[in-house]
């Protein structure tokens, strides 16, 4: 049993001495970089320039960002406009608002005319905490993950997504980047390897009898449990899976041949986000049992993060119930 040293991620992943950081601040000092690098780089926010990082963006770069007030819906079509004329445009809110709020505009003005605009749905997931259910996007991916030429991708730390930033700014198509807002561990290092695209193999041990697929923060929470799944005889496979559309279809495949059955865990429905396009990708080449851990056809609520991850089954010792549960099937 152990981490993929391959991989080169974070010695302390399972040691009280983990670093902790929001993963909008990994966003925030990629765009800085990638602004710094190609002059086409543009930000547009929603009045929520601090929320979502982008405030050093606008003092080093103020001619290059655009403040469009509580506008989501105008604000894609400037950002569409400004596309096709040459630019990378990077747009900024909460993910309720954007997508929630501008999705046709989104669908019409971007991707149907394959533009390469950058969603960037920040405070998304009941991760978003005291702010309760109207502004815990629990809906955001199968909403970006339906549409035509739109790439979508959840990192799962502040690391990666600094990575993904500078990566989404290389591609000449529309990108949806989705954020957290707490403070979340550290997983990956600065050498770990980052492709969209590409799904990553983060722990596997001997014998693996279950997959463990997830995005986003809870990555951490599904390494908890792998460990104590391997200490108890029950062998796992953990992918990181960070990017939802395209799927990695040849190493999701390739890992669920290795084992039983699969279990996703994600922060969103369970409808139409991660385990909904594994269970699609699987059902067509290699079907598999499966168990899903996520929010469950109900809306968020307020409350501290932690205190939610635990009303809503999304800890550690629900990856392992779940798992638990599907070893009875298999």
């Amino acid at each position: 049993m152990m981490l993929n040293k391959n991989l080169k991620l974070n010695p302390n992943v399972f040691t009280d001495n983990i670093e902790t950081r929001t993963i909008r601040d990994g966003f925030g000092e990629g765009i800085l970089i990638a602004g710094e690098t190609n002059p086409n780089i543009m930000v547009l926010t929603a009045d929520l320039s601090e929320s979502t990082r982008v405030d050093k963006f606008r003092a080093r770069f103020p001619e290059r960002f655009i403040e469009c007030g509580i506008s989501e819906q105008n604000m894609i079509g400037v950002a569409s406009g400004l596309a096709s004329c040459g630019k990378i445009p990077f747009v900024t809110s909460f993910a309720i608002f954007s997508p929630g709020r501008n999705w046709e505009q989104i669908r019409t003005t971007v991707c149907y005319n394959n533009v390469p605009v950058k969603i960037i749905g920040s405070h998304a997931g009941i991760n978003t905490g005291p702010d309760g259910a109207t502004h815990q996007s629990l809906e955001d991916i199968a909403l970006m993950r339906v549409l035509p030429n739109m790439i979508v991708v959840c990192p799962c730390d502040a690391l990666e997504a600094r990575k993904a930033t500078l990566a989404a700014a290389e591609i000449n198509q529309p990108v949806y980047l989705r954020l957290s807002r707490d403070k979340t561990p550290i997983i990956t290092g600065e050498e770990t390897p980052f492709i969209i695209g590409r799904s990553e193999i983060v722990w596997e041990s001997n014998n693996p009898k279950i997959l463990l697929i997830s995005c986003g923060y809870l990555l951490y929470q599904t390494l908890v449990a792998a460990k104590f799944l391997d200490k108890e005889g029950i062998g796992t496979i953990v992918l990181n899976n960070h990017t939802l559309k395209p799927l990695d279809k040849d190493t999701i495949i390739e890992a669920a041949r290795k084992c039983q059955g699969v279990v996703a865990i994600e922060d969103h429905q369970i409808i139409g986000g991660l385990g909904s396009a594994v269970a699609e990708l699987l059902s067509q080449f290699l079907p598999r049992p499966q168990e899903f851990v996520g929010i469950r056809d109900q809306f968020g609520e307020s409350g501290e993060p932690e205190e939610l991850m635990k009303k809503f089954h999304l800890l550690s010792v629900d990856i392992i119930a779940a798992s638990q549960k599907l070893l009875k099937r298999i």
